[in-house]
């Protein structure tokens, strides 16, 4: 039987969760708010994987003691019994493998999501609209937090771009399969002639970066501007040059807020968005693929999309990394991407594990 022991390195995350008990019996573990809260991040994230661990360790015990009264009596009611006891240690086993899969050390965080329509007008900014849609149905059915940062509407419908940040257990790993070009091919809702149109639409997912992994941002290094938030918003949001655009000069990044009330708050948030960018963009030079991801972000368009969404004149959606489809659009559109992010985690996998043996 694998040791699972070995991959979970199950001993080390009990004696962490020990400690953290120690810890969170302290006096004052509340005063330090912001710290507290790490902990319990952290916690809640060592919890998963123990109780993982646990449940599978029973789903195996249970099946083998099962096991072993089919060999013993062959009764259709204990062959019954041992292969429900199998197919629930095979789901446990599949969740213990997603778990392995998610170990890059960015992967258990808060994933910042930004989409930008491309060129086409209402058409791609419609198109931009639904996989904003789309991702929030995802976290919403996950019980993930969602927290608006930015969003400029289209002229006529959809948006031209938004910005947001999901937070949950491992958000950032997950998400990270969303990121790239979408191509979505459909009958044209806004066109009277009923023409076929193709439209496309980025998005690209960021870790949020917290405050334990050192970023150095020289202030000459950035371009500030303030001004008028637009859309609706809390009290005054839309009266006072509130809004913060931040543009890093060294290198093109420009991040923008307008969700918080005062112009510090969005300055605090837009600076926090900025520095898990550059985290990224370091993380990717490191690893040789900031400039194929680079080059993807300039084109929003033909030969640049990671997937395709076809509505007609048949359905299916298709990943051209993974090669995982789908013949119901339906239900991806309204959230169900488990299918895709598995399949993304997987081959991502065994890139990676390629590149290691060589």
């Amino acid at each position: 039987m694998t040791n699972f022991g070995g991959h979970f390195d199950i001993d080390r995350k009990k004696g962490r969760l020990e400690e953290i008990a120690n810890i969170e019996s302290m006096d004052g573990f509340w005063d330090d708010l912001e710290n507290a809260q790490k902990i319990q991040k952290e916690k809640n994230i060592l919890s998963q994987v123990v109780d993982l661990f646990s449940s599978i360790v029973e789903a195996k015990d249970d099946f083998e003691i099962l096991l072993g009264f089919v060999q013993e009596e062959e009764s259709d009611e204990s062959i019954a019994e041992a292969v429900e006891a199998f197919s629930q240690f095979k789901n446990q086993l599949s969740e213990a493998e997603k778990t392995v899969l998610l170990s890059d050390k960015l992967d258990s965080y808060n994933a910042i999501v930004s989409i930008n329509a491309g060129a086409g007008g209402t058409e791609s900014c419609d198109w931009a609209a639904i996989l904003q849609r789309m991702l929030v149905r995802w976290a919403e059915d996950k019980k993930f937090k969602i927290k608006a940062l930015d969003q400029q509407d289209g002229d006529t419908a959809g948006v031209k771009s938004c910005a947001f940040i999901i937070e949950g257990p491992f958000a950032y790993g997950l998400l990270k399969s969303e990121s790239g070009v979408h191509r979505l091919v459909r009958i044209s809702p806004f066109d009277s002639g009923g023409r076929r149109h193709t439209s496309f639409a980025s998005v690209y997912v960021d870790p949020e970066i917290d405050d334990e992994i050192n970023i150095e941002i020289k202030s000459s290094d950035l371009k500030i501007d303030v001004y008028r938030a637009g859309g609706a918003g809390g009290q005054s949001v839309n009266t006072t040059d509130s809004a913060v655009r931040i543009t890093h000069l060294p290198t093109g990044i420009v991040v923008t807020c307008q969700n918080e009330r005062s112009q510090l708050q969005n300055k605090a948030q837009a600076m926090t968005v900025l520095k898990s960018r550059l985290y990224k963009l370091e993380e990717e030079k490191r690893k040789k693929e900031s400039d194929a991801r680079e080059s993807e972000k300039l084109d929003i368009g033909w030969g640049a999309q990671i997937r395709s969404y076809v509505l007609h004149p048949y359905k299916l959606i298709k990943d051209h990394r993974t090669s995982f489809e789908s013949g119901r659009p339906e239900k991806i559109l309204d959230g169900d991407l488990d299918g895709f992010m598995d399949a993304y985690l997987r081959w991502s996998f065994s890139i990676s594990s390629t590149e290691f043996a060589e």
